[in-house]
């Protein structure tokens, strides 16, 4: 019995953690951040459908793109399409604009380095704005 309440105690303590991490924070410009090594990056999808990822440091300034290496895949319903980035003043900008459309997910892969592990992040691409914190859904702060 002692093994058993253990395990279900492990059990919530790793949901708890899990849930906790799904916490999102929006930036600057009103994208979706995400941290990967020592990077805080801003995901931005641009009216022009491409999407661009700023660099902060902690404090929130934004910083120049400095050897970060960024790809993403597009998980559309008619199949996957990946994109690339080049550098655009201080920016990362992907190559060609998303696929038509919204609800589907966008792998980001980062890292800091070519050298520097990958960090995988899904972002379930919704363009919608919220109308309680004025970010798009893909960005939205709310506990809803």
């Amino acid at each position: 019995m002692k093994y058993l309440i253990s395990t279900f105690s492990l059990l919530l303590f790793a949901a708890a953690i899990s849930l906790a991490d799904t916490t999102v924070e929006a930036g600057p410009r009103n994208g979706r951040m995400i941290k990967f090594g020592a990077s805080h990056a801003e995901f931005l999808v641009e009216k022009d459908r491409t999407i661009s990822f700023a660099f902060y440091d902690a404090a929130k300034k934004q910083q120049p793109a400095a050897g970060q290496v960024i790809t993403a895949t597009a998980e559309t319903p008619s199949g996957k399409r990946k994109l690339d980035f080049e550098k655009k003043g201080d920016l990362l900008v992907s190559k060609e604009p998303l696929p038509e459309g919204d609800n589907y997910n966008v792998i980001v892969q980062a890292k800091d380095s070519a050298e520097a592990k990958p960090q995988n992040f899904r972002i379930k691409l919704n363009l919608t704005m919220c109308k309680a914190c004025n970010h798009p859904e893909y960005a939205c702060t709310c506990d809803e």
